[in-house]
């Protein structure tokens, strides 16, 4: 099953230049790395409509829970990203039930859309 982890290419703070793109790049470099993270696709995606919280991402995946999360530190918060993407790759039916690994990133979830 294919695991897609959308980032924002246009979240971006106010007189700052959007980061979306070199996030996304880092994280697809490390999840090919990583073994446990084959089946995640990183994607770029132009607005995830929480403007006000730069930097967005989502994680989708056909018959799991979605997620949606923002104020994402790209900077800081990589390894944190990654834990999210293989707790959510790991959960059955997409329910995380303990975002405890994934650090600081389990604070700025800001939607769940329960799997069909």
């Amino acid at each position: 099953m294919t695991h897609t982890l959308f980032v924002c290419d246009t979240c971006c703070a106010e007189n700052a230049a959007p980061s979306g793109a070199t996030f996304a790049a880092a994280l697809r470099d490390a999840a090919r790395a990583d073994p446990d993270l084959q089946a995640l696709v990183v994607k770029t995606v132009s607005c995830l409509n929480v403007c006000s919280e730069p930097l967005a991402l989502a994680l989708r995946a056909p018959e799991k829970a979605a997620y949606l999360f923002a104020g994402i530190a790209p900077e800081t918060d990589l390894a944190d990203t990654l834990a999210m993407a293989k707790l959510f790759v790991q959960a059955e039916a997409g329910d995380i039930t303990d975002a405890r690994p994934a650090g600081r990133l389990r604070f700025c979830l800001k939607g769940r859309i329960p799997a069909p």
